[in-house]
């Protein structure tokens, strides 16, 4: 039987990245003539880049859309020197990696994008499946890149821990019936994570790493036959 899975968003929970998805949006907007408060930004990311953009600009053509989320990619890039690995995010996936647990990057992050997450983070080796927006129509909140990620690493529901840093991860999480631990390194706050739905709520992967055997991924632990 493959061993249980814990499965990681990226953005926000593994890789100090949520801002510069905020400041990339803000550019965006400004190049098309509007002006979108960053707070209002900030709450949307993780979401589908087109859900996104329906909540923001619900007014916009096809054409609009298109060119906003390309204007975002290229501002992004402009700033991916900027990525860098939270705290405590390289240790924890050696912890669990090194605790016989799976790890799994569960992201709906598009392949140009995930392939400099991949670079900054150095655990390719470490890590049993990957996803990216290629594997879904629609991003989170809906469950299905959880429902891959979980297919690939052959576990249910019951065999598996979410790890994220926003309402959407745990929304998707959920709705997948996978427990979700969330991170407030993506800037979401504690209470709202909670009222979402999450088990566990932890400052950044140090603090998840410091308590790692508490909680849900503990039971996934004694269920591996490992809780010493």
């Amino acid at each position: 039987m493959p061993a249980p899975a814990v499965l990681f968003d990226i953005d926000g929970t593994l890789v100090d990245s949520n801002y510069l998805h905020v400041h990339a949006w803000q550019r965006a907007f400004l190049e098309v003539g509007c002006d979108v408060e960053s707070w209002r930004i900030h709450r949307r990311i993780g979401m589908d880049g087109s859900a996104l953009l329906g909540e923001l600009l619900p007014t916009a053509s096809d054409d609009i859309t298109g060119r906003m989320k390309d204007l975002h990619s290229r501002y992004y890039r402009e700033t991916s020197g900027l990525l860098k690995p939270l705290p405590g995010a390289l240790e924890l996936l050696d912890s669990i990696a090194a605790l016989g647990l799976q790890v799994v990057l569960a992201t709906s992050a598009p392949q140009d994008e995930l392939s400099e997450l991949r670079k900054v983070l150095d655990r390719d080796d470490l890590v049993s499946t990957i996803t990216s927006s290629d594997d879904v129509d629609t991003a989170k909140p809906d469950p299905g890149i959880v429902e891959v990620a979980l297919t690939r690493a052959d576990v249910g529901p019951d065999r598996a821990v979410f790890v994220g840093d926003t309402a959407w991860d745990v929304r998707a999480a959920n709705r997948a019936g996978v427990d979700c631990i969330g991170l407030e390194s993506g800037g979401i706050d504690r209470r709202l994570l909670e009222d979402e739905g999450a088990v566990a709520v932890f400052a950044n992967p140090r603090d998840l790493l410091d308590h790692l055997k508490d909680g849900p991924i503990g039971a996934l632990l004694a269920a591996n036959g490992n809780s010493s």
